[in-house]
């Protein structure tokens, strides 16, 4: 991405933003800021979580909203692998490092600072707490970052509406055994934080403040509404953030690919639809509110089963490549992805046509198959659209046969059963045809090396003739 470009567009949305909130900010203030952001948003694994991601996120009516997306996900550590080097002055004074886990300092070590007190009252932490991946670790140092880049310039008011945002954006939340959801609970933490802190936000001010929290978190986690097709693809530009080997396509192997699917897949399984959207009275509308939801479930089952049918069809061609080595690129089993205009033989160019296709049961089934045949919405810089040996596995034995050599599969990749029992065990026909194209495709890349030891030879025959007419 282009920094340049990216900082104007950040550097825009912080003008704004101070504008409607009536503050005065010095200009390179303002500049610095931005720097700091598009900074940390260009990480070299960010592939989803980019500069376009927070501009979404915060959208265009909300001066808060636009100022709590643009750092709520600066701090991404599964991602990034670290918290990028400009963000660690920041942080330092109240974060640290134990046995290679991030914690809070304990209370003897923090600094006497109530923009930060009023962080942690937000979030509910406590000091000495450790700070968990997937329980609000990225969101808090993220807020902290946001609060003291910003409080020379913003009111204590402004500051306690920004963290809120942050913090409803951690995702997933259950509800607790008294049966509050996260909603909820924050908005308790935050009538507490304003009351402790002499913060002075009216009932009403706490009220929108929620409201603008759950606009804020439904934006960033609005792709679970969209489309199947959109929904995948923001699936795969998630995986190479937490699968860095997926950064080059033509050099993972089978599978590390299959690894980080199951992953993916895993995720799914844990999903619940119910816990993805916020709402608090009325923000959103029952109805859609509901829409939402239903979106969000069937998004999920499509995902679930597109993803078992790409892993079974993966984990057949990792079982076969078993027979050369145990590190085999999938772009040696299958074909190379297409890169500068460079078009190479791919597997499917050598796939019989299908006497009697599988027909798609119901409506789902018919999606998944399109999804496959057709493909997502765009390529991802390190994969195809679309899956035309799934697809084609598919219209071969059908999905229930897939789901249930789906299990076998994970017998496989837990050791549980070797390589040519889990060959022997598929359709014997599916097996030859697979094998006979792969061995097609081996073939197609030997002529292609025949052909200039050809032309090699064309020329030194050439050449002695040549020779020769001149003697």
């Amino acid at each position: 991405m282009d920094f340049e470009y990216e900082y104007k567009r950040c550097l825009e949305k912080l003008i704004w933003a101070t504008e409607q909130l009536q503050v005065e900010v010095k200009p390179e203030k303002l500049s610095e800021i931005a720097d700091l952001v598009v900074q940390a948003m260009l990480g070299p694994w960010r592939y989803f979580h980019t500069p376009n991601h927070i501009f979404e996120v915060g959208g265009s009516q909300d001066a808060i909203e636009v100022l709590a997306a643009l750092f709520h996900d600066v701090v991404y550590v599964q991602v990034d692998h670290s918290v990028n080097f400009n963000l660690s002055y920041y942080i330092t004074s109240y974060i640290k490092e134990v046995e290679g886990k991030l914690k809070l300092r304990d209370e003897n070590e923090l600094p006497n600072d109530e923009s930060f007190d009023i962080v942690v009252s937000i979030f509910g932490f406590v000091p000495g707490q450790a700070l968990l991946p997937f329980s609000g670790q990225n969101e808090f140092m993220s807020a902290v970052v946001a609060v003291k880049a910003m409080e020379m310039f913003l009111t204590p008011k402004h500051l306690c509406q920004i963290v809120t945002c942050i913090q409803a954006t951690i995702p997933f939340k259950p509800n607790s055994e008294d049966g509050l959801t996260s909603t909820e609970r924050l908005y308790k933490r935050l009538k507490e934080t304003n009351r402790k802190f002499q913060i002075n936000l009216t009932d009403a001010e706490l009220y929108e403040t929620m409201k603008k929290a759950v606009r804020l978190s439904n934006r960033d986690v609005s792709g679970f509404r969209s489309a199947s097709s959109i929904f995948l693809d923001n699936t795969w530009n998630l995986l190479p953030e937490t699968n860095h080997n997926l950064t080059n396509g033509n050099s993972y192997t089978v599978c590390e690919y299959r690894i980080a699917l199951e992953k993916t897949e895993g995720f799914m399984n844990f999903l619940n639809p119910n816990l993805i959207f916020r709402r608090f009275d009325g923000e959103p509308d029952d109805q859609t509110y509901e829409g939402w939801v239903n979106q969000a479930r069937k998004n999920i089952e499509v995902a679930k089963v597109y993803l078992g049918t790409k892993i079974f069809t993966l984990t057949f061609i990792e079982a076969l490549s078993m027979r050369m080595g145990l590190n085999i690129p999938l772009s040696t089993m299958v074909g190379e992805l297409p890169t500068q205009g460079l078009v190479p033989a791919h597997l499917e160019e050598f796939l019989p046509p299908i006497p009697n296709p599988y027909q798609p049961k119901n409506n789902l089934e018919r999606e998944i198959l399109t999804l496959l045949a057709d493909g997502r919405t765009q390529n991802a810089a390190y994969d195809m659209r679309n899956s035309p040996l799934s697809a084609f596995m598919v219209k071969y034995i059908g999905f229930d046969e897939i789901k249930r050599q789906r299990q076998k599969a994970k017998e496989l990749c837990q050791k549980n059963l070797s390589p040519e029992g889990f060959i022997n065990g598929c359709n014997p026909s599916l097996i030859k045809t697979v094998i006979d194209a792969i061995l097609d495709l081996f073939d197609s890349r030997k002529e292609a090396i025949s052909g200039i030891k050809k032309e090699q030879d064309l020329n030194r025959v050439e050449n002695r003739n040549f020779i020769s007419q001149k003697i």
